[in-house]
Order: structure tokens, then C-alpha cells, then sequence
């Protein structure tokens, strides 16, 4: 089938950081890789062939980066049984289209995110009037296009239960997106964050670079809802995870997670929402 390519997946963004083609492992089925800026999520046990699922799809032009990590990681010729998106901002399905047409895999998203993943709705345009750094400030560059994946999109089970990852729910977890999840498993406390909340403070260039660990609210050049935002980092705060792999930045595990988490809901105002921006201005209204 033909699938509609746009900036969000063509235009090459020139920024990186130190932990860029890393890769971390937490337990035997969970594998953070870092493409640029951003964190991929294989899981499956390594040598299990395609038994596994990627979640999010990277950077702009980031398809081979990915496939080769799949590779190293599963062996050659096993693509996943799925895709599972947290949101479908530019960064996180960059290298979608480039994988699909590759892998005959469906690709599973909130029914609130399905939109920007078939052509029909583009994202806000970014806020560079927000407080922050110089990502922040850079963020007219970031591209914000839907694109179209046809039929491969589909929506995420209405019970909560995540495909091809047995013993998993999602969780909406709005505000970044409105369709954003993130992903718990109960038997040992691990969550997929996506960019509910992340590890780093994304709106500095310095701190991006260099994956200075900070326990920070979603990025906030692209986040226009921050009430929805404040109540999904206390719903995650709420499961106590034991560790968690988040779209930015390194994992976090143990009281440093919980106990930098529970700070982050309780003072969520102080510690996530910016001073001004358009997106807050609105909530002000």
C-alpha cells in the first residue's frame, strides 16, 4: 500500500547527544537505544527471533539506525509483531514509514493519536515564545505534519491491554499529546514513559546533549495542555513504578525514580510549568 511521507519523517533534525547509538537494559526483555535524541524501546528477549515489539519509531530518517539495533538485538530478518506508539510527534515515528515498508506490522496508537498517523490532523505548531533554553527556541524548526500509514494504524484495545506484550496495560496519560500513553507492567513495576514526563531537561541544549539525569515535566514547547499533563504525571506517580524508560533521557529506577516522581507530582506547577508560552497563557484564560 502507499503510505504519505511529510517533514516528520524527511526532515533530518541537525541535534544529537553523547548517548546517541547507546543502548541500556533493565531485565531480561527491556532494551532503551538512543537515536539522537530520542529513546526507541525493543521488547523481547534477545535470540527470541521476532518475538518482540518496538515501541516508538525514533527520529526523522532514523529507519536504519533502528533496524540495525533490531538486528544486533533479534537477528536479521525478524521484524517485530508490532509497533506501539506513546504519541506520534515527529521524533517518536520519524523512522515509521521507513520500517513499514519493511515490516508488515501493524502499528497500534490511542484512538486520539490515529489522526496523526493517517493524514487526517497536524499537531500545534511548537512554542519558541516559551520559557526555557535553546531547544525551546529552536522548536519553530521541529516539523508537526501527520503522516499516513493507512490501514497499518490501528487503535489500541478499549480494555487497556497492550498487543504482543502479555501482562502490560496502557495508561492514557494526556497533556503532551492528547492521545499520549504510557506503558506499566505490575509484576515488577516497569513503565514505558514516553514523554508524559522525562529524564532529562528537554528544552536545554546543554543538558540534552550531555543526558544530564533530571526527573523533568514533558517538553514544554510542545505540550498545550499542562492541567491534563499535571494529572497524568500524578496517575504515573500513583503506580510507584520500579523503574521507568522515558522518551528523553536515560532510565531511572529505584527511590531516586520514586522519590524525584512523587516530588515532580506533588510540585508539578513549580517543577514543570513555565513561566509564559502561548500554551500556558491559554490555560489562563
Amino acid at each position: 500500500m502507499d503510505m504519505e511521507r511529510s517533514s516528520s519523517t524527511e526532515r533530518y533534525q541537525p541535534v544529537t547527544s553523547v548517548n546517541s547509538h547507546d543502548g541500556v537494559a533493565i531485565g531480561e526483555d527491556l532494551y532503551s537505544y538512543t537515536i539522537q535524541i530520542v529513546n526507541v524501546i525493543f521488547y523481547g528477549k534477545p535470540g527470541n527471533g521476532n518475538d518482540w515489539v518496538l515501541i516508538d519509531a525514533g527520529m526523522p530518517k532514523s529507519g536504519d539506525d533502528i533496524k540495525e539495533a533490531a538486528a544486533t538485538r533479534f537477528g536479521e530478518g525478524n521484524p517485530p509483531k508490532a509497533i506501539i506508539l506513546t504519541h506520534a510527534h515527529f521524533d517518536h515515528i520519524g523512522g515509521l514509514i521507513d520500517l513499514l515498508e519493511q515490516w508488515e506490522v501493524p502499528v497500534y496508537a490511542h484512538p486520539l493519536e490515529i489522526p496523526y498517523i493517517t493524514g487526517k490532523q497536524d499537531y500545534p505548531d511548537p512554542d519558541m515564545t516559551v520559557e526555557g533554553g535553546m531547544i525551546a527556541k529552536m522548536s519553530k524548526l521541529f516539523p508537526r505534519e501527520a503522516i499516513d500509514i493507512g490501514n497499518r494504524a490501528q487503535e489500541l484495545p478499549a480494555d487497556k491491554t497492550v498487543p504482543e506484550m502479555p501482562d502490560w496495560r496502557w495508561v492514557h496519560t494526556p497533556g503532551h499529546t492528547e492521545g499520549h500513553v504510557s506503558l506499566f507492567r505490575e509484576a515488577d513495576g516497569a513503565l514505558i514513559v514516553g514523554d508524559a514526563f522525562v529524564a532529562v531537561k528537554q528544552d536545554s541544549l546543554y543538558k540534552v546533549r550531555n543526558q544530564e539525569l533530571e526527573i523533568s515535566g514533558p517538553p514544554v514547547y510542545f505540550t498545550p495542555d499542562w492541567e491534563a499533563a499535571e494529572q497524568s504525571v500524578k496517575t504515573l506517580a500513583q503506580l510507584k513504578p520500579q523503574f521507568a524508560f522515558t522518551g528523553h533521557g536515560v532510565p531511572m529506577s529505584g527511590d531516586y525514580l520514586q522519590e524525584g516522581l512523587a516530588d515532580l507530582a506533588a510540585n508539578f506547577k513549580e517543577k514543570a510549568i513555565p513561566d509564559y508560552g502561548k500554551f500556558v497563557d491559554k490555560d489562563d484564560d
